[in-house]
């Protein structure tokens, strides 16, 4: 079944075209297109934050994965926060992939990204049902006040009350050294 995915990103990963590879990689090869990009990034910053928000939610809609293109700055990124918190809460399969080692349009690789699963994450409910989103302010997990408590399937008993980083049930790739080029089609299924 072919999975229709959002894409995540910080737009100046889309300026120095590290994320256009991944977006534009279904097009390039044959047999590899078992997607369709639902990205927004072309009005995203040209809207205030009710309409941005209702934009994003918009384009979630009918998406059933969500990829998080991780370059440098991404990790800080209100709406990529944003953007994969309403992934978690619509049920998205949700994957990181980091960009920074696709040559930008100079030929320069950078050192990778902070993974925002990392900074990003979920207070689970006593009864498993809830999950309250937190971030990492830099000294402290603090709440998270772009979307409130929401309820998702029920977690373990072993995660009940306690909080986890995302990157505790979401996995993260590298574009270039896991083959994305070849392999992202599989990540999202």
């Amino acid at each position: 079944m072919a999975r229709r995915c959002f894409f995540s990103f910080d737009y100046q990963d889309v300026a120095d075209f590290r994320a256009n590879v991944v977006r534009n990689h279904n097009a390039l090869q044959d047999g590899n297109g078992g997607y369709f990009d639902a990205s927004i990034w072309e009005e995203a910053r040209t809207k205030g934050d009710a309409a941005l928000k209702k934009l994003i939610d918009g384009s979630l809609e009918n998406t059933t994965a969500t990829a998080v293109l991780i370059g440098t700055r991404t990790h800080e990124r209100r709406w990529v926060q944003y953007e994969i918190m309403k992934s978690i809460q619509r049920g998205n399969r949700l994957i990181g992939v980091h960009i920074n080692g696709i040559r930008d349009r100079s030929g320069t690789t950078l050192a990778l990204g902070h993974d925002p699963f990392d900074h990003l994450a979920l207070q689970i409910s006593a009864d498993g049902l809830k999950g309250t989103p937190i971030i990492w302010n830099g000294s402290a997990w603090v709440g998270y006040t772009d979307i409130e408590s929401f309820t998702f399937s029920q977690r373990p008993e072993a995660e009940r009350g306690q909080g986890f980083k995302l990157s505790h049930w979401w996995k993260t790739y590298d574009w270039v050294a896991d083959k994305g080029y070849d392999n992202f089609e599989t990540w999202i299924s």
